[in-house]
């Protein structure tokens, strides 16, 4: 996606950062993954190494170890995580809270070994607590616990934050943390088991359309509001940051743009073109009220600012489905 922030010319050439870097983004290969290699290629990157895990299980240290020795980067994106949504995390919550505390501080700790230059670690808005102040602050990380059916995905994920602080304060070690609100956009987690609520209400309404059912029943109370950042421009704002950012404090990354669920699930009806009834299945739960964050210390540090409008991206997430249904699991 070209944009300003990428012409910028108060900024370097990005590519005489990226000349000559080997790069390494686990989960490169998923949905955020693809982007940021795809930005990382548009920007100058030459040596760009994506990990599989069927080759490398991060959660493993001696796989970690190898994996450096294969690939012997100067920068780490650390992309790679187990993600889903309010069901998958209250089911499997050790899981969760595992393999991604393995994957991350493992990981941080062989780069800081092998000398490693740098390393970007992605955290999550779940790492707020559960009463944060509307816009969630950077400074507010800590004030609480987090919202309990995402606490161990959030705590574990916000331990890279700890870790990150703690090696630059005793070897001054180089590292970004960042803090991506919910993504959203083409070639998203579909599967309704264990997909995010954009992709599974755009699921759900195509498929109820196609059934001709005359209601959906979607999770909650619909008053719990959630900001959401278009895929591309969250892999902008990464790629920017490890370009032009070295400092451990943790950054937001989003849209500053807020709406709540039962807005989104009517926005979405109408873009699949399901015309019925939209039930509210209230005893499940909504999950944290207000999810919003203030996103000025992105723009501020390294100039990054999301440039889709949200419902754009919505029309080229549902496009996306509708065009490659036959290629997505069920």
């Amino acid at each position: 996606m070209e944009d300003a922030q990428i012409t910028d010319s108060a900024w370097p050439d990005p590519r005489d950062f990226w000349r000559d870097r080997r790069v390494v983004v686990t989960g490169g290969a998923g949905f955020l993954g693809t982007a940021v290699v795809d930005t990382l290629l548009r920007r100058g990157a030459e040596n760009v190494f994506v990990p599989r895990s069927r080759d490398y299980d991060l959660r493993d240290a001696d796989a970690i170890k190898r994996m450096l020795d294969d690939t012997r980067p100067d920068l780490v994106i650390h992309l790679a995580s187990k993600v889903g949504g309010i069901g998958a995390n209250r089911e499997t919550p050790a899981e969760f809270f595992y393999g991604n505390l393995m994957m991350g501080t493992q990981l941080f700790h062989e780069c800081w070994r092998r000398d490693v230059a740098k390393f970007i670690s992605i955290g999550t808005v779940c790492s707020y607590p559960n009463d944060a102040a509307i816009p969630f602050r950077e400074d507010d990380l800590w004030a609480g616990y987090p919202e309990e059916t995402n606490a161990p995905y959030g705590l574990a994920k916000k331990m890279l934050l700890v870790q990150a602080q703690a090696y630059r304060a005793q070897y001054d070690y180089s590292s970004v943390y960042l803090l991506p609100v919910n993504l959203y956009g083409p070639h998203d987690n579909f599967d309704p088991a264990s997909s995010h609520v954009i992709p599974a209400l755009i699921r759900k309404c195509v498929e109820a359309r196609e059934r001709g059912d005359r209601e959906i029943v979607v999770w909650g109370t619909g008053r719990a509001t959630r900001e959401f950042l278009y895929v591309e421009d969250g892999a902008l704002g990464i790629v920017l940051a490890a370009e032009r950012h070295d400092d451990c404090e943790p950054i937001n990354l989003g849209s500053g743009y807020e709406i709540s669920i039962a807005d989104l699930t009517r926005t979405i009806a109408k873009l699949t073109g399901f015309d019925g009834e939209l039930s509210w299945d209230t005893f499940k739960p909504d999950g944290q009220l207000r999810r919003c964050l203030d996103v000025s210390r992105a723009r501020e540090a390294f100039g990054f600012e999301a440039t889709t409008h949200f419902e754009e991206g919505l029309e080229a997430t549902v496009r996306w489905f509708e065009e490659s249904r036959g290629a997505i699991s069920t």
